[in-house]
């Protein structure tokens, strides 16, 4: 598709108009114009406001690139460069998987558990990316003692980045899953609770094409996709405290193959948590 090579003045209005008749949703539409005239924190309320406001020649071009890019597939979040999580604003980028809503209903179950795990549970959040849930927790759960670690050093690099810029006491380690501990000779090797968002989806899956921008390893697992849940399942319970839980987030079709596995491993309690359509999207157990 050709940028829109008008030389007229636009609107807001006229600017939106546009963009959405290219094929951006309107509420991307709304957010990266509002990115392009540095209008961010004044919210989407401000477009209707000044929905005459001409953009200037600047604008105009930040505009016209930001559509172009959105409409080749980028996330939102990669364009303006930071996402909202559970009420805390994070830097994104093409290091990292841009967090989904759907995450939250992770975090949610966690935050519900650790008030039942003792005084300072401790906490770890397994391949962490842009260190979103770990983030969460310990904004939201002061009292847990939260650990992140990813095997992307881009990726942690960032969480770290993500933590010190909201001031969270999280930990961090680099490494593949549990192997981040064990090289980190100051890490616990026990833990109360350990959650993870790993990746799920085939390596097959005819989605991963729109998807693209993003990282792919932190994407897609192996035939069934279930090669890292596997993973984690087999080697949490030598990282777990007695009465710690596990809890992972997985494809919309997945639950019972997540809960099978966790069953077959030995963790009780084995059950599952809805997203916002109703769908089971997490799965977790708790260890004897």
């Amino acid at each position: 598709m050709q940028p829109h090579s008008s030389t007229q003045p636009e609107t807001v209005a006229q600017a939106l108009k546009q963009g959405i008749t290219q094929g951006l949703a309107p509420i991307d539409a709304q957010l990266l114009l509002l990115h392009a005239l540095n209008r961010t924190d004044a919210g989407r309320s401000w477009l209707l406001a000044h929905d005459d406001y001409i953009l200037q020649a600047a604008e105009q071009q930040r505009w016209q690139q930001l559509v172009q890019r959105r409409l080749q597939g980028e996330p939102v979040a990669y364009l303006r460069g930071w996402r909202e999580f559970a009420g805390l604003r994070l830097a994104v980028d093409a290091r990292v998987l841009d967090p989904r809503p759907d995450t939250e209903t992770l975090l949610e179950w966690a935050l519900a558990l650790i008030p039942t795990l003792g005084a300072t549970p401790t906490v770890a959040d397994l391949g962490t990316g842009s260190g979103a849930l770990a983030c969460a927790l310990a904004h939201h759960a002061p009292q847990a003692r939260v650990w992140a670690s990813d095997y992307s050093a881009d990726a942690l690099a960032l969480a770290r980045h993500n933590a010190q810029s909201l001031q969270l006491p999280v930990q961090f380690a680099h490494g593949n899953w549990f192997e981040a501990f064990t090289n980190h000779s100051s890490s616990p090797r026990q833990f109360d609770l350990l959650i993870s968002n790993p990746p799920y989806i085939r390596q097959d899956d005819p989605h991963l094409q729109a998807l693209r921008h993003e990282p792919q390893q932190a994407l897609a697992s192996g035939a069934d996709g279930l090669d890292d849940i596997r993973t984690l399942i087999a080697q949490a319970p030598q990282w777990m405290r007695p009465g710690g839980w596990l809890l992972l987030e997985h494809g919309y079709d997945q639950a019972p193959a997540v809960q099978q596995l966790l069953q077959k491993r030995g963790f009780l309690h084995v059950q599952g948590r809805q997203d916002l359509a109703g769908i089971v999207r997490c799965s977790g157990g708790q260890w004897p």
